[in-house]
């Protein structure tokens, strides 16, 4: 039975059973568990999850390991329980984008989500001890070139 909420993007509709459940919310938005993940208009690395609770709140998360190669988080057994897998369920690692103002645009590598498909569950971590920022920059078109290149020519 479909569902339908008013948001910023409009009236959606939604399955229920689609809803990504974020058993402890997000950081600085704990109370909003539920979220839908907004079909892509155009294609590309970002898309929008909208908050079910919530019709103002809607988030852009991306893959970041598309501009950070080297960006490997793996749930420990804790985190596992929360997204309800076990060791050998797939998972993704998403970011939180940042759009301000000036449109530089940024990604939150210090607390990364763990998204289980399996059980449509997310998880928000918070890396201790991380070098990762909260605000890394989008690398340039020109930056993934010369990592691009510099992967291919490490061989």
């Amino acid at each position: 039975m479909m569902k339908k909420i008013q948001s910023r993007f409009g009236e959606i509709e939604y399955d229920p059973e689609n809803i990504l459940e974020f058993p402890e919310g997000l950081i600085g938005f704990e109370e909003l568990r539920h979220f839908i993940v907004m079909p892509n208009e155009k294609e590309g690395p970002l898309f929008w999850i909208q908050s079910v609770e919530d019709p103002e709140i809607a988030f852009v998360l991306t893959d970041p390991v598309g501009f950070y190669y080297d960006y490997k988080i793996v749930p420990d057994g804790h985190e596992r329980k929360k997204l309800g897998i076990d060791d050998n369920a797939s998972y993704h690692v998403l970011s939180v984008v940042t759009v301000p103002q000036d449109l530089k645009v940024t990604l939150n590598l210090a607390a990364p989500i763990l998204f289980a498909p399996d059980t449509n569950r997310a998880l928000q971590v918070v890396l201790e001890g991380t070098t990762f920022s909260s605000k890394t920059p989008l690398p340039t078109m020109e930056e993934l070139d010369a990592l691009e290149n510099k992967i291919h020519s490490d061989g």
